[in-house]
């Protein structure tokens, strides 16, 4: 199973950017989805949680202002940020609990890559 995220960019403070994160692979499911960020300095941290069912969770620094989302049929997820903070700067992550396989069930974790955002005073 792989993880693409796509979307980040640079966006002046009250505005908003989406986040996508394309799961792939070969008889895969994902349990949790999920998006972290890092910025400069400061150590990785959860930003927002969606179950397969759609439950969503979200860091304090975020509530209100980040929704995150998830298509199955896709197998993608979305982190829509709108009233964004200079401090909401930071490199974001997606990450995904999966299940795979046929005959043969793996359950891992896997990371996209980071996609930058930054938010200009």
């Amino acid at each position: 199973v792989q993880l693409q995220a796509s979307g980040g960019g640079l966006v002046q403070a009250g505005g908003s950017l989406r986040l996508s994160c394309a799961a792939s692979g070969r008889s895969f499911s994902i349990n949790v989805f999920n998006w972290h960020r890092q910025a400069p300095g400061k150590q990785r941290e959860l930003v927002a949680s969606i179950s397969s069912n759609g439950i969503a969770n979200y860091a304090d620094p975020v509530k209100g202002r980040f929704t995150i989302s998830r298509d199955n049929a896709k197998n993608t997820m979305y982190l829509q940020m709108n009233a964004l903070k200079v401090e909401d700067t930071a490199v974001y992550y997606c990450e995904a609990d999966y299940r795979a396989g046929t005959d043969v069930i793996v359950v891992g974790r896997v990371w996209g890559q980071g996609t930058l955002v930054t938010v200009s005073a």
